[in-house]
C-alpha cells in the first residue's frame, strides 16, 4: 500500500514552461505609473501575443496541462521508463480520444478536439497508477470589444467583452496613458501622465480611470490574457466625445390646483454628477397620456418644469433626460417614469404610494431647487396685477408721447398763420394810404 502511494505522481506537462519571476515583473510595470511606460506599453502588449505558449502566474496548477484546440497536445507519463504493458485511461475509462497514439510511454492526441478534454491517468501492466493530468483545452484570446463612457467630467470607465469563447481562466490588464500635444510633449516628456486603468471586483469586466482633463485625449489598452497567450485592443477616448450623464433623479409631477390642463414637475442632477458653475447639465421632458403612444418633448435648463398642455382627466407618464450644457457627448438615458393626472385626482411617484392631488398641504407653492426661476404661473392673481399694472404703464407712456407730438405739430402750424396775418394787415394798410388824397396824407 506504501509502494502504491509513493509510486504515484503527476504526469509531466511537456509544452508549457512556468516563469512566476518573469510574469510578475511584466505585470507590476504594466500596472504602474512609472515612467518610460507609455513608450513600452505596446511593445509589451505585442510581446505578449507573440508569446502563446507562455503560461502566467496563478495558472501553475499542479496536475493541470492546458493545450489549444486543433494542436497536437502530447500527455507525458512520469515513471513509465523501462516498464512495458503502459495503459493511459480517460476518467477512470480505457476509452480514448479517436486518433490517440501511444509514443513510448507518452499520449498523443493529434489537433485535439474540444471534446478531449478530461483526466487522464496512466497506468502501469498490473494497473498501478502512475500519474494523473487534467488536460483543459481552449482557444487563444481574441480582441476584447471596448466600449468608454465618462458619467461625469471628472473620470471615464469603460467596459469590454470577449469576442470569443475560449473555455478557459482568463484575465485582464487594463492600463491607460495620456496622449501629448505638441507643447506637452517638450514640458512632459519625461512624465507622461499613465497608468492602471482600476478594475472594480465588484463589477466584471470594467475598469475606471479617475482625475482625468476633460479637453484632453487618453490611449487605453485592454489585453486579455490566458494559459496560451494574449491579445490585446487600443483605443483612443476624449473625454468630451464620451461624456454621458446619469439619469436624473428624484424625479416628482403632480397637478397644479386649479388648472385642469397642467402638471408640475421637478427632478435632481444625478449625483455621480459634480455640481460645478462651469459644468451644468440641461435637461429634455417628454410626456405623453398613458393611453397615447406618441410623446411630446421639451428641452430646459430648470430642474423644474410646468406642463402646459395636458389631458385633464387622463393619467400622464413623465421621463426627464439629462446632457452637457454645451452639448459635449450624449443624452443620458431616460430616468424611471412617474405618473400623475392633471386636474382632481391622483400623484403618483417612483416607490411611493399615490397620494390625493388636492391634499390642503400640496396646495402651499413649494420653493424650485432649480437654479434658475421656475417657469410663471400666467394664473396667479399676483401675476394678472402686474400685468395689468405693466399695460397700464405702457398705455400712460404712449399717451403722453402722442399728446407731446400733437403739441408739437400745433405750435408748428400756428406760427406761419400769425406771420401770414401780420404780413397781411401791412399790406391793407400800405393800400389804404395810398387810396388817401395827398392833402390827407400829409
Amino acid at each position: 500500500m506504501g509502494n502504491s502511494q509513493h509510486a504515484f505522481r503527476f504526469c509531466k506537462v511537456r509544452g508549457l514552461r512556468f516563469n512566476s519571476a518573469g510574469t510578475q515583473q511584466i505585470h507590476s510595470q504594466m500596472c504602474s505609473p512609472a515612467p518610460g511606460l507609455s513608450r513600452v506599453m505596446v511593445l509589451l502588449a505585442a510581446a505578449l501575443v507573440s508569446a502563446p505558449g507562455a503560461a502566467w502566474e496563478g495558472w501553475q496548477e499542479e496536475g493541470v496541462q492546458y493545450g489549444q484546440v486543433g494542436a497536437d497536445v502530447v500527455l507525458s507519463c512520469a515513471g513509465a521508463h523501462g516498464r512495458s504493458g503502459l495503459e493511459w485511461r480517460r476518467d477512470g475509462a480505457a476509452t480514448l480520444p479517436e486518433g490517440s497514439v501511444l509514443q513510448n510511454g507518452d499520449l498523443v492526441l493529434p489537433r485535439a478536439a474540444l471534446a478531449a478534454r478530461g483526466a487522464y491517468s496512466c497506468h502501469d501492466g498490473k494497473g498501478q497508477l502512475l500519474c494523473s493530468v487534467s488536460l483543459r483545452l481552449g482557444y487563444l484570446p481574441g480582441i476584447p470589444s471596448v466600449t468608454c463612457r465618462a458619467s461625469d467630467y471628472e473620470n471615464f470607465s469603460c467596459s469590454w467583452t470577449p469576442s470569443l469563447e475560449t473555455f478557459l481562466p482568463t484575465r485582464y490588464v487594463t492600463t491607460y496613458r495620456k496622449l501629448l500635444t505638441g507643447d506637452e510633449k517638450w514640458s512632459r516628456a519625461k512624465n507622461s501622465l499613465a497608468g492602471p486603468c482600476v478594475q472594480d471586483p465588484a463589477s466584471p469586466r470594467t475598469c475606471t480611470v479617475h482625475k482625468c482633463e476633460f479637453w484632453s485625449a487618453y490611449r487605453l489598452n485592454v489585453t486579455e490574457v490566458n494559459p496560451l497567450g494574449a491579445s490585446f485592443r487600443l483605443l483612443d477616448v476624449t473625454m468630451h466625445a464620451i461624456i454621458k450623464p446619469d439619469p436624473p433623479e428624484g424625479l416628482v409631477v403632480e397637478p397644479v390646483p386649479w388648472a385642469p390642463r397642467r402638471l408640475r414637475v421637478r427632478w435632481r442632477y444625478p449625483a455621480s454628477w459634480p455640481q460645478e458653475p462651469h459644468f451644468q447639465l440641461k435637461f429634455r421632458l417628454q410626456y405623453r397620456p398613458v393611453v397615447h403612444g406618441s410623446w411630446s418633448m421639451v428641452e430646459t435648463v430648470n430642474l423644474s418644469e410646468v406642463i402646459t398642455d395636458a389631458f385633464s382627466g387622463l393619467e400622464h407618464v413623465v421621463q426627464v433626460g439629462a446632457r452637457d450644457f454645451l452639448d459635449a457627448g450624449n443624452w443620458s438615458e431616460w430616468s424611471a417614469e412617474a405618473r400623475a393626472t392633471p386636474g382632481p385626482g391622483l400623484t403618483a411617484m417612483p416607490g411611493d404610494k399615490a397620494t390625493t392631488a388636492t391634499d390642503p398641504e400640496r396646495l402651499a407653492e413649494e420653493p424650485s431647487p432649480a437654479p434658475n426661476p421656475e417657469p410663471i404661473d400666467r394664473n396667479d392673481p399676483k401675476e394678472k396685477v402686474a400685468v395689468l399694472v405693466s399695460l397700464g404703464i405702457f398705455a400712460f407712456f404712449l399717451l403722453a408721447v402722442g399728446l407731446g407730438i400733437a403739441v408739437l405739430v400745433w405750435l408748428r402750424r400756428r406760427k406761419p398763420i400769425k406771420d401770414e396775418t401780420q404780413k397781411h394787415n401791412f399790406l391793407a394798410a400800405a393800400v389804404h394810404m395810398k387810396a388817401l388824397p395827398k392833402a390827407q396824407i400829409l
